[in-house]
Order: C-alpha cells, then structure tokens, then sequence
C-alpha cells in the first residue's frame, strides 16, 4: 500500500523526532532532542529552521493562541517561533533526573508528556489549559508514543515493555482507566516500539528502534498490517502532514550508534516522507 520512501532533509540529526503538523501554519515542527533543537520545515520553500533552547527537547506541540509548547528536560515550556523566548512553565519532575521524552495533545487540547528515568520510576503527566499538571500514569521506563482514536481511546508506548496498550478516555475530564494491551511486539529483533500516529482509518503508524521500519497495526486486533522499510536503523517516530494530511514524515537517529555502524546507514539522522495512501488525523493544539 506504501509509496516509496524519499529522504526531506539529510539533518543527520542526533536524535531526531517529535514530528508532528501545524496545519494552519503549513510547516511540519520536528526536534533533535540532544541537541535541544527544535525545527521547523516549511515543505513548500524545502527551509528548514532551526531554534535552539538550550536544554533537551523531548516533544513539542501547536499552541492555539500562537507559538509552540514543549516538554523539555525541566519541564513543560512554551516557544515563542519568531523571537526564540523560551520559558518553562510547570515542572513536575523536579530534582529526580528524570527528563522529558514523547507527548502530544489529547481532543481537548491538554498536553500529555511522559518522562525517561530508571525502571519504573517515570511517570507521565497532563498540562491542562490552565496551568495545572496531573499525573496520569505511574511506574513507567521510557515513555513514548501517544495517541487518541476518533472513537475516544487512548493508546501509549511505554519502549521497554515491547507493547501498545490502550485506555478508555473520558473527554470532558481528561480522564483514562480500564489499561489493556493492545499490540504485543515480544520479538525485539524487529526493534523497540518508540513514537506513533494514528491514521484516519484507526490504525497505528509505529517508529521501530533499531527495527529498520515503520509497522501499521490494528490497535483492535493487534495484527500487523504493514512493514515500510528504512534506510535507517534507528526509526524514532512519524506524523501525517501536508495539505491533505497523506504524506507520513519519519524522524531518526544516530545517537549511540558506533562508527563502524553510522558508515552503513549514512542517511541516519535523516527526516524521510511516504505516501502511504492513508491520510493522517489533524494534530490537537494546546488551549493553553
């Protein structure tokens, strides 16, 4: 069903991810989290821009009334595009070093980000519009891709455990109970499960870590429905964009990887599209 994939941009970023569409901008905003970068590119000019903000970057969102938001190591921040200000606004986290990774904004327009630290001591958290910060899932390792379906679930990666689960999720009071799993990876010779989307058919779009792919599933039934190969080891995440939202950006990363390994996979880093023949859902922004 897949096109054929093609490289964006050869950002050889470190740890490249967090790609997600603005649509009213018509810019794709994706990080290199180790070097606490956050870009933004245009698809019509090919520009791609680059902030720095002086700490890690785990994830970044659209922010309705102008600007961005992001989970950054020591918290939740807010980034203003057009003059770089940059300023944390709720850390839940703090003194624990621990520090932000994946996240993205639920129906409502709250901002959800988990945290990496030693096993079983992360957590992740919900950025309501005003202000305050929930602590929403407890116990985790290396916190991931999220999602929402149309039909009001919510689906989460926490990396170590090689699964998606799913919750129940309550829109009005940003709530989430009933934990299930829904898609079980036990064989990590085809990588570890780290950024996703959701298409508009309800399937789940899943970066593979050291998984050289891309895999579609049907969070309903946990098959696997589909394997879009990479030129790149260390696949990290993806997000539906463009005009139509049919085109799916991917990030990767280098990060860790020996010489002897980056000499056979120079694209990695690399920001690559496909056109999938599915289209993407619009991504939430914050109402903060």
């Amino acid at each position: 069903m897949s096109g054929t994939v093609e490289l964006v941009l050869d950002a050889k970023a470190r740890l490249g991810e967090g790609p997600i569409w603005h649509a009213r901008a018509g810019v794709l905003y994706w990080l290199d989290i180790e070097q606490g970068e956050v870009h933004v590119y245009d698809p019509s000019t090919g520009r791609d821009r680059t902030i720095a903000v002086g700490q890690q970057v785990g994830t970044i969102v659209p922010r309705t009334r102008g600007g961005v938001m992001l989970a950054a190591a020591k918290g939740f921040a807010s980034l203003d595009l057009d003059s770089g200000a940059f300023a944390i606004v709720a850390n839940p986290e703090p003194g624990t070093g621990n520090r932000f990774n994946d996240g993205k904004c639920d129906p409502a327009g709250r901002f959800w980000a988990g945290t990496i630290g030693k096993q079983g001591t992360a957590n992740v958290y919900r950025l309501d519009a005003d202000g305050s910060t929930h602590r929403m899932i407890e116990g985790i390792t290396c916190s991931n891709g999220i999602a929402w379906s149309r039909d009001r679930r919510t689906y989460y990666i926490d990396t170590p455990t090689q699964a998606v689960v799913a919750y129940d999720y309550d829109d009005a009071s940003g709530a989430i109970a009933n934990k299930r799993v829904a898609i079980s990876i036990p064989d990590t010779a085809h990588g570890y499960p780290d950024g996703m989307t959701m298409d508009a058919d309800g399937m789940l779009w899943v970066g593979m870590w050291d998984g050289w792919a891309l895999r579609r599933f049907n969070p309903a039934t946990g098959e696997l429905l589909e394997v879009v190969p990479l030129p790149v080891a260390r696949v990290t995440a993806c997000a539906f964009g463009g005009p139509d939202l049919g085109t799916l950006y991917i990030t990767s990363a280098w990060t860790a990887l020996s010489e002897a390994d980056r000499a056979k996979q120079p694209l990695a880093g690399g920001v690559f599209k496909v056109v999938p023949g599915v289209k993407g859902l619009p991504a939430p922004e914050y109402a903060g």
